[in-house]
């Protein structure tokens, strides 16, 4: 089945406001920049965005939260954006923060049809509160639901037609966790190819997963924070 459509625009058809969104990378690594541009023009409102972080104040997931198209964020790490922190000091943004391992394994549960598990990550802080407790080898762990989405937006090194994606590097990330667990997953590559050029033996993420894919372009791959040793 050809699952390529023409670009971000085309791919993003259908998100409407109030849903709620997964998508992946970390940092500015392997997030979907294409898509999230689109989000942008295209001025849904009201998203529950699942993802490790919320880009910085200028790029990734920030641009949507300059517009206030957010209205909560399901995150591990959002040190590194200022209007982040404003709009949730000021109660403008709803803000669930999850370690980051129990953000990972819920969504994979997610994506692998499991309700729930127990972690001991989190037990006797905030993250705890209001959870179910069980002792397991004489340790306490805390019950965590298995997180889904509406669409999962995720950025991938190589794709072919039939949407098997290869990820570059460290750039994986959380993108074929999150690929696994959206009712409608969208897939942005940098190199899309026809079926067969992919060798099966380095496919991350089999195209089952995957409901509509086309080729980005002009990706700036931004990095936080550079850090250089000044020349001698």
């Amino acid at each position: 089945m050809n699952k390529v459509v023409a670009n971000a625009q085309a791919a993003i058809q259908g998100i409407q406001d109030n849903m709620t969104l997964m998508l992946g990378g970390f940092g500015l690594c392997g997030i979907p920049e294409n898509c999230i541009a689109a989000l942008v023009e295209m001025g849904v409102t009201g998203l529950t965005c699942i993802s490790n972080n919320a880009g910085v104040d200028d790029f990734g997931l920030g641009l949507l939260l300059q517009q206030k198209q957010i209205k909560k964020m399901i995150s591990s790490y959002v040190g590194e954006n200022d209007e982040f922190e404003r709009q949730m000091l000021s109660g403008e943004l709803e803000v669930d923060l999850i370690p980051q391992g129990s953000l990972a394994e819920r969504c994979r549960a997610g994506g692998a049809g499991i309700p729930a598990f127990f972690t001991p990550a989190g037990f006797g802080t905030e993250v705890a509160e209001g959870k179910e407790v069980r002792m397991f080898n004489g340790k306490p762990h805390i019950l965590e639901h298995a997180l889904t989405a509406d669409f999962a937006i995720v950025k991938a090194w190589k794709g072919d037609h039939y949407g098997n994606l290869i990820y570059k590097g460290t750039a994986r990330n959380f993108n074929p966790l999150m690929a696994m667990a959206g009712k409608i997953t969208i897939a942005e590559v940098e190199e899309l190819v026809e079926p067969g050029e992919l060798d099966p033996n380095y496919i991350h993420t089999p195209g089952v997963f995957i409901q509509r894919i086309f080729q980005g372009s002009t990706y700036e791959k931004r990095i936080e924070q550079r850090t250089v040793r000044p020349r001698s």
